[in-house]
């Protein structure tokens, strides 16, 4: 699957509506689930906030609306994530949540063949422990 400016994979998703599906069920599933509970605790005790960062952030990733840009500036994803101790444990649980939303919203091929590559890429870069 080849995306540009006129397919991108925010179009592929399904635009709003999906991303805001898929970090609902990130974030439920981070929040229930006992073998996330190291991620959990690096988050404030409401998730809203951070339901509504992450969602206006990946529209604009995957390129649809920047969102986030236009609220916060830059991502600056790595200075913004500096303050907490991302590992290889942070980011295997952060991608296990990502993956069974990803699964939860039926997403395969080679839309999820893509997802799962780029989610890979910014989860180990955002790593600053060992």
């Amino acid at each position: 699957m080849s995306f540009g400016p006129d397919n991108t994979p925010f179009d592929a998703i399904g635009g709003e509506p999906v991303v805001r599906r898929l970090v609902d069920s990130f974030y439920d599933h981070m929040d229930a689930d006992p073998p996330f509970e190291v991620i959990r605790r690096l988050h404030p005790e409401s998730l809203e906030e951070s339901r509504d960062k992450l969602h206006d952030f990946l529209c604009g990733w995957l390129g649809g609306p920047q969102h986030y840009v236009q609220k916060h500036g830059h991502p600056r994803l790595r200075m913004r994530h500096a303050p907490f101790p991302i590992g290889d444990a942070e980011r295997d649980q952060w991608l296990e949540c990502m993956t069974l939303a990803m699964d939860e919203l039926g997403l395969e091929g080679e839309l999820r063949a893509f997802l799962d590559a780029r989610f890979t890429q910014v989860a180990d870069f955002m790593r600053n422990r060992g």
